[in-house]
C-alpha cells in the first residue's frame, strides 16, 4: 500500500512504545502515535496528558490536549500536578515514555523549542517549554519527533529549552537529572538513535528509497551511518487502523 511519510512517522513511533508503558503526549503527531500504538500493538499501554486526563477512551482524535475529548471515560481527571506527580513517582515514573518535538535538535538530543536568533532580540520566539523540559528531564525514556532540515539539526542550540543527554555520557549526572534521556528521533527521512556509550546520535534507519548520504546532506553536524538499515514500511494492517479508525478525519495526517 502507498502511505505518505508522516503516516510512516506515526507507525515508527507506535511500535516503539510497549504494552505496559505510561505515555505522556502532546497535541498532533505524537497523541495519534500514541492512539495508533494502543489500537496495534500495546492494547495495554496507559496514555496521558499534562492536563491530568489518565488513560481515556480516545475514541475520537482530541485537537488538543486540553480538548474535552481527553477527558472522556478517563481512569482519572485531576490536574497539571497529578499529571506531572506520575512522571516522578516511584513506581509509575520509570515506565513512563514521553514525545516530544522541538525547532532544533544537537547531536546529544538536546532541544530548542523557545527562540532562533538571540533570545532578548530574537528571528523567531515560540511558545517555549511548555511541560517538554519536566518530561526531558524527569522521563527516564523519550522518543523526539523532527523535521529532517538543516536548520534544525543543528552543531550549537540557540537556546537550551530540555534536556537530552547534555554534553555527553556523564552530562546529566553532573546536572544532578536522572540516568534516562532521548532514545530516538524520528524523522520524515530516518531514525536516529544514542550510542549507549558516547550518547552521540547515530542513524539507525533509513525509509525506503533514502539513501543515508542524503540524510547527513540535511544536518549540520555528522552521524555514524555505518548501523543504518531500511525501516519497514508501515502494513496494510497498520495503515487501515491509521486511517480508518485513528484518524478517519485526516485531522492529523
Amino acid at each position: 500500500m502507498e502511505y505518505t511519510l508522516r503516516e510512516m512517522m506515526t507507525v515508527v513511533a507506535a511500535r516503539e512504545i510497549k504494552n505496559d508503558d505510561i505515555v505522556f503526549c502532546g497535541t498532533g503527531i505524537s497523541m495519534l502515535a500514541a492512539m495508533a500504538a494502543k489500537s496495534i500493538n500495546a492494547p495495554d499501554c496507559v496514555i496521558f496528558f499534562e492536563t491530568g486526563a489518565i488513560d481515556a477512551a480516545l475514541e475520537e482524535i482530541p485537537m488538543a490536549v486540553a480538548d474535552s475529548r481527553v477527558m472522556y471515560h478517563t481512569a482519572s481527571s485531576g490536574g497539571l500536578l497529578d499529571a506531572f506527580a506520575t512522571m516522578q513517582n516511584p513506581t509509575t515514573g520509570q515506565k513512563v515514555i514521553g514525545i516530544l518535538g522541538a525547532a532544533q535538535i544537537d547531536i546529544f538530543g538536546n532541544l530548542n523549542s523557545t527562540v532562533i536568533g538571540d533570545y532578548f532580540s530574537p528571528k523567531t520566539r515560540f511558545s517555549g517549554s511548555g511541560g517538554g523540559c519536566d518530561v526531558a528531564s524527569f522521563v527516564p525514556r523519550s522518543m523526539i519527533f523532527m523535521q529532517h532540515e538543516k536548520r534544525k539539526f543543528v552543531k550549537t542550540l540557540d537556546y537550551l529549552t530540555s534536556p537530552g543527554h547534555l554534553d555527553g555520557p556523564d552530562g546529566r549526572r553532573k546536572a544532578g537529572l536522572p540516568a534516562g534521556g532521548p532514545e530516538l528521533v524520528i524523522t520524515n527521512m530516518a531514525v536516529m538513535r544514542f550510542d549507549d556509550t558516547t550518547k552521540e546520535m547515530y542513524l539507525d534507519g533509513v525509509y525506503p528509497g533514502i539513501e543515508p548520504e542524503a540524510v547527513l546532506e540535511q544536518m549540520q553536524f555528522s552521524v555514524d551511518i555505518s548501523r543504518a538499515r531500511e525501516v519497514m514500511p508501515p502494513s496494510a494492517d497498520e495503515l487501515n487502523i491509521l486511517r480508518d479508525k485513528c484518524d478517519p478525519q485526516r485531522l492529523i495526517l
